[in-house]
């Protein structure tokens, strides 16, 4: 789940969707507006799995919990290192 495995492809692991969500935070954004750009930057994307909203938030509770973002007033942001 965290990582591919035999019957999970590796752009549908918790990783590979936290990596792109990762990428669209080039500023703070809500929830709501990272789903939207993640579902169009996906949609766009051939070959590449739809996700469904677990997935998403589940990817954002991995990064959290990594360390990798944090959230303030409502927004969540890409920690700088």
């Amino acid at each position: 789940m965290i990582l591919h495995a035999k019957h999970l492809k590796p752009e549908r692991s918790l990783l590979a969707i936290g990596a792109e969500v990762v990428s669209i935070l080039d500023e703070p954004k809500t929830i709501s507006r990272v789903w939207e750009e993640f579902v169009k930057a996906r949609s766009g994307a051939k070959g590449q799995a739809s996700v469904p909203y677990g997935w998403f938030v589940l990817s954002l509770d991995l990064l959290f919990i990594l360390g990798a973002i944090e959230c303030h007033a409502g927004r969540v942001a890409r920690v700088k290192t």
